[in-house]
């Protein structure tokens, strides 16, 4: 946070696999799309010498434009790894996607990392998804720091987003969140503008010119003197009142002079421990400049003041079997424990795996136990096998830099591991355990599809099976009511890219119809009816007649089958033909072609001939009485009623419980939740929030979560049944 020595950059630069825990700093970049995540993971590996101006990887390995474009693409919607090298730290900067759609590859950087930077853009502010995730990691008191970006931008004002920060995170004390820096503006511009040339530091007391592509530091004159103090008065005040040491306020506020190697170590103590969340400022560099305004500020914050893998617990770990088993943490010499935060395919190299190691030493061409929790609800298999590691390596873009070994604390990726799913156990084979998972949203987008081709068909399988392995916020149904294939995803940006992987990536080609939801019928009064099957053609006929009659049962009593024949008509061994028959057309449904429930069907009489007679034939004759009542009354279409609960910030209820009213939903009721939230619980048909996950995020400004239960079947207005059934004939 000082003003310290540095490492040059270039060969120091460029990362290797950690030596020990203390070496290492897991970082994750968090903030809206368009703040500057990327190009700020960018500027600082081009500060660290990680890579050269170009974007280049400084020890070799070339990579074409296109490549360098593709990459920076893919990074926008999925989670990856730069490593770089500061001061003897490897520093493992995690750049998450800032689209909301993509927030299970965010909280997969939660899981790897150990501290969290908040990337802010001066021109935009903070978001409300941004803001959820800040109350996320103080959850679980993880390490933060917040990096206000795009100060270039006209209306950008470092001092007004540094308060708006600190209202916004600092909760009860916004003391918490101060800037270590102020910015240093240039003369102005023929627009009035005045560009940011460099950065004063407040504990320091110094200044440090980026203008001339380099940081040269410098004292401060004139008019920044004033500012610097009155600043640096508030810093030191916010820094000590969490300071350890508890006598160091009163002599403070004594009037003596803390020096300010205290109040650096007292900054960083208390950024580890996770109670004070210093603002920084960052721009990239200007061409053929190497260092970007604030990289190396920032660089310094990581190594310095965020914590080790160390002073990270270690998420819980059983046995497959669910009994506890207790590590040391981050313990290079402790049984292995590595978890796979990541899933990729590559056209290159094939199938790759990020792994954070939590306890042990992973090693390439090491056998390891795969252990997996499972998701069968969305696709995933749960997983007990040994797999044999393939080359180990950290990645720099397109090139893999090859490693022999990933000791506890650090990350790397792994080759052909093609059981491993993402968030999958890896561990001794000798001795296997499991961690417990971190928390995935529910993917609440219907996506139904269909193979474009018969060629395109018998890839799909495969293709949809490598897709869901990459990407556990992804859930594959396959609808036994409706038989459609659906995908359920995050949000239509979420969708877009699992239809261009699916068509560039595995080479399926698909076409989206509309999803259906699982509608019932039943019958709506009494009715009766006769089957009537009798057919002469040489040799043996056909022959069988019986009669029904069906009554409405109350919700959720599936079919009822009762013998009431008397006196033989219908011979004993064929009345279990009949119920067959009567099932398998409530199957098919009686008027819109969906399932027939709720009713108890009684068979009365029959017919039957000594020859003619079969079991097909009055399996046959029970599905002809049955469609032969159905035509005697008014059939109901019931349609599935979900539970929704919505939480949401108070300033948006009002709309949203509008928006439910208008989705033919029902309001519970509502109660208070932290943070000027409420939750919102309602009854909502199915058919009416296919588009929900949509409809609410722009509704609330992406700042509502919302969960859906099913709770059972009921009748459908007849307005909307009628529209139903004309579509389900026009379809046939």
């Amino acid at each position: 946070m000082g003003d310290k020595a540095h490492t040059h950059p270039g060969a120091a630069g460029r990362a290797q696999a950690a030596d020990r825990p203390t070496s290492v700093r897991n970082v994750v970049l968090v903030g809206h799309s368009g703040s500057g995540k990327t190009t700020l993971v960018e500027a600082l590996a081009l500060t660290a010498g990680a890579v050269n101006r170009a974007g280049r990887v400084e020890d070799g390995g070339t990579v074409s434009d296109y490549d360098e474009i593709e990459h920076r693409q893919q990074r926008s919607v999925q989670l990856s790894l730069v490593p770089a090298e500061w001061n003897g730290i490897k520093v493992n900067l995690l750049d998450t996607p800032g689209y909301a759609d993509f927030v299970g590859e965010l909280r997969a950087g939660l899981r790897a990392a150990d501290a969290a930077l908040f990337v802010v853009s001066a021109a935009d502010g903070v978001d409300g998804s941004t803001r959820m995730v800040w109350d996320e990691c103080a959850a679980v008191g993880m390490p933060r720091a917040i990096v206000i970006t795009h100060l270039e931008a006209a209306r950008a004002d470092f001092e007004e987003m540094t308060r708006v920060c600190a209202r916004t995170f600092g909760g009860d004390d916004p003391d918490a969140v101060l800037p270590l820096y102020l910015p240093l503006r240039g003369p102005e511009g023929p627009d009035g503008h005045a560009p940011v040339t460099g950065l004063i530091g407040l504990l320091t007391r110094k200044l440090f010119d980026y203008s001339s592509g380099e940081r040269v530091a410098d004292e401060p004159v004139g008019d920044q003197v004033p500012l610097i103090e009155e600043a640096r008065g508030r810093l030191i005040e916010g820094i000590i009142s969490e300071s350890e040491d508890e006598t160091l306020m009163d002599r403070y506020l004594g009037g003596e002079d803390v020096d300010v190697k205290t109040l650096i170590d007292d900054a960083e103590r208390a950024v580890a421990r996770g109670v004070f969340f210093p603002v920084l400022a960052a721009a990239p560099a200007a061409p053929g400049a190497r260092q970007g305004l604030g990289t190396v500020e920032l660089l310094d914050l990581i190594t310095g003041g965020f914590p080790t893998p160390l002073e990270h617990g270690t998420p819980q770990v059983t046995t497959p079997d669910g009994r506890p088993r207790e590590l040391t943490p981050c313990d290079p010499d402790a049984p292995l424990v590595a978890e796979v935060v990541k899933t990729s395919s590559d056209p290159y190299v094939g199938r790759l795996s990020l792994v954070r190691v939590f306890s042990g030493t992973l090693r390439a061409d090491q056998t390891v136990h795969v252990s997996g929790h499972g998701m069968t609800d969305r696709g995933h298999e749960d997983h007990d096998v040994d797999e044999r590691v393939g080359a180990l390596s950290t990645p720099f873009g397109k090139v893999q830099r090859p490693v022999s070994h990933v000791i506890a604390g650090d990350l790397a990726c792994v080759a052909k591991l093609s059981r491993a799913e993402t968030g999958d156990t890896l561990s001794s084979k000798d001795d296997p355990l499991l961690m417990e998972p971190w928390e995935m949203p529910d993917p609440l987008l219907p996506l139904a599809i269909e193979a474009h081709s018969k060629a395109d068909e018998d890839k799909l399988s495969q293709g949809l099976s490598r897709l869901v392995a990459e990407d556990p916020t992804m859930r594959l149904e396959q609808n036994q009511d409706t038989h459609q294939v659906v995908l359920w995803c995050l949000g239509e940006a979420h969708a877009d890219v699992a239809l261009e992987r699916l068509r560039s990536r595995y080479g399926v080609q698909v076409d989206v119809v509309p999803h259906r939801v699982s509608l019932r019928e039943t019958f709506g009064t009494e009715a009766s009816g006769r089957g009537r099957h009798v057919k002469q053609s040489g040799g043996h006929g056909q022959f069988a007649i019986c009669e029904i009659e069906v009554e409405p049962l109350p919700n959720g009593s599936g079919i009822e089958f009762v013998d009431k024949v008397v006196g033989g008509a219908v011979p004993r061994q064929f009345i279990p033909s009949v119920e067959k028959g009567v099932r398998a057309q409530a199957q098919k449904g009686v008027a819109a072609g969906h399932p027939l429930v709720d009713v108890r069907v009684t068979l009365l009489d029959g017919k039957a001939h000594s020859v003619d007679s079969s079991d097909a034939a009055f399996q046959t004759a029970g599905a002809l009485a049955l469609r032969e009542a159905a035509a005697d009354t008014k059939i109901h279409l019931l349609e599935p009623v979900a539970e929704v609960s919505v939480l949401v910030g108070d300033d948006y209820v009002g709309a949203v419980m509008s928006d439910l009213s208008g989705r033919r939903g029902r309001v519970l009721g509502t109660e208070q939740s932290p943070g000027g939230r409420t939750l919102i619980r309602a009854e909502v048909p199915e058919i009416e929030i296919g588009r929900y996950a949509v409809d609410l995020r722009s509704l609330s400004h992406g700042t509502a979560r919302f969960s859906r239960r099913y709770v059972r079947h009921e009748p459908m207005p007849p307005q909307v049944a009628e529209r139903v059934k004309r579509e389900a004939h026009a379809a046939s």
